[in-house]
């Protein structure tokens, strides 16, 4: 079976520095909180391009925390996409704040034309989300977001290795969230997470509200919560991050593969890739006609394919208050987009075998 993520593959490929890494945090005796994690830390603001990093203990608090150190919560509003997990907008209705959500754009990306008109005096931050591996137009973004005196918070949990311009995700805001599940480009075993910015100010609270609240030990100066990052899975980060830009190369390597093979297949829409940006490919995710069967027809053949996302986050259960909402591209893009697998441990003969699997399929439609 070609899976979508070889975990197995990807521990072999890290083996020895990571089992050297658990060994030195076990032997230390210290497993919250310590150098291992201010370590990282100083390592991943460094590869992002930002003064401060904040590890934590997921994605979702790390955007969540970043909302709380602005003080958003009751009666403010913060816009955001559908198309996104569902951490995404729990980040911000966590807090008390709304979730307002904005139709997408080609790239699968928050519409900067939707984003200016659903900006109001409530709106007190934009979360725009760089999903599947891919930079937002920071630039439109950003400068709407100055023109209104709004925040800008990056949602950079699918878009380790990304950058526009060559600046990373994670700096253009003035805050931005990170994920290391381990499905990431960068990925722990088990949960984790960062926030990264450029503020001390925010540095520091952010660093409080990981942690009840305390800047000293049993001294609560503010309300916080419980989202640290552990010891080991700081040591863990830390020897993988110098690996990630090769095996974001080798994303890159296949996916060359994947448009060249399929280029030629009417019923698929290949991704767009921006301009001036290097695309990370935490996923590669194309439009396919009858998607389904084609779903099954691959799996038939030994291949995993999964959907980011089948339901959009504004027709969710959980959240029935948005369900009337119509966001015309999203709900389209849902019903049609199929991720392939692309993660680094694929031989070049593997993907060549999805890419002819898929061409026989429509053969077939086509007999």
């Amino acid at each position: 079976m070609i899976l979508m993520n070889d975990f197995q593959k990807e521990y072999k490929f890290h083996k020895k520095v990571v089992d050297t890494a658990v060994k030195r945090v076990l032997k230390s005796g210290w497993y919250i909180l310590g150098k291992e994690v201010e370590n990282f830390e100083e390592l991943f603001a460094k590869y992002i391009g930002t003064k401060y990093c904040v590890g934590v203990a997921n994605g979702l608090e790390a955007l969540q925390i970043a909302l709380m150190a602005l003080g958003i919560g009751e009666g403010d509003e913060v816009i955001t996409v559908s198309n996104s997990a569902v951490a995404t907008a729990l980040a911000i209705t966590n807090t008390g704040a709304k979730a307002v959500f904005v139709d997408i754009d080609e790239y699968y990306h928050m519409d900067p034309d939707n984003l200016k008109i659903a900006i109001n005096t409530k709106t007190k931050a934009i979360i725009p989300v760089h999903l599947f591996g891919q930079i937002v137009n920071t630039e439109k973004i950003t400068n709407i977001a100055n023109e209104n005196s709004v925040a800008v918070i990056e949602d950079a949990c699918q878009s380790h290795g990304a950058s526009f311009k060559n600046k990373r995700a994670g700096s253009f805001g003035l805050l931005a969230g990170h994920s290391f599940y381990p499905t990431k480009n960068l990925g722990a075993y088990g949960d984790g997470g960062a926030i990264t910015t450029d503020s001390r100010e925010l540095y520091q609270k952010c660093k409080m509200i990981r942690n009840y609240g305390q800047k000293t030990r049993y001294v609560h100066e503010i309300k916080g919560i419980n989202s640290r990052l552990d010891e080991i899975h700081a040591a863990i980060l830390s020897e993988k991050i110098s690996t990630l830009d090769k095996l974001v190369e080798k994303r890159n390597e296949i996916v060359k593969i994947y448009l060249q093979k399929l280029k030629n297949i009417n019923q698929i829409n290949l991704p767009k890739i921006r301009q001036n940006g290097l695309h990370s490919f935490h996923l590669f995710v194309i439009q396919a006609e009858n998607r389904n069967e084609l779903m099954d027809f691959l799996k038939s053949n030994g291949v995993e394919s999964q959907i980011h996302y089948p339901i959009p986050i504004h027709k969710q259960k959980c959240y029935p208050e948005y369900n009337y909402i119509s966001l015309l591209k999203t709900e389209k893009v849902a019903d049609n987009i199929l991720s392939l697998p692309v993660h680094p441990f694929l031989k070049n003969e593997e993907v060549e075998k999805i890419c002819e699997v898929i061409k026989s399929f429509y053969m077939r439609k086509n007999e």
